[in-house]
């Protein structure tokens, strides 16, 4: 995600998520359109943290949908900071961070 957020030859950021935070009222089809395509991927990482709770390479207790969300967000964020023109070692350092809180499995 940082990197192909940050490439120096490509626009910063991420159009399913600037697009959807930009767009005004005339722009309510593409934004809800966006908010499809962003759900989507939660749904995705939510299915597959759950396939991995299933096959017990993440503790039985852990809620595949929170997590889920936990990573969307921080993929969302580091589009928009990327995009606000944070540089990649910098976004590496938080998501590193990030990742410290990661369940133990």
């Amino acid at each position: 995600m940082i990197r192909t957020t940050t490439i120096p030859s490509h626009p910063q950021g991420c159009m399913g998520v600037q697009g959807a935070l930009a767009a005004g009222d005339s722009g309510r089809e593409v934004r809800d359109l966006l908010v499809v395509w962003r759900n989507n991927g939660y749904v995705c990482v939510r299915e597959r943290f759950q396939r991995a709770v299933d096959d017990g390479d993440l503790p039985a207790e852990t809620d595949p949908g929170l997590l889920a969300r936990y990573v969307t967000t921080l993929a969302h964020g580091i589009a928009v900071q990327a995009a606000s023109g944070v540089c990649s070692d910098e976004l590496q350092a938080m998501t590193d961070a990030a990742l410290r809180t990661w369940p133990p499995s």
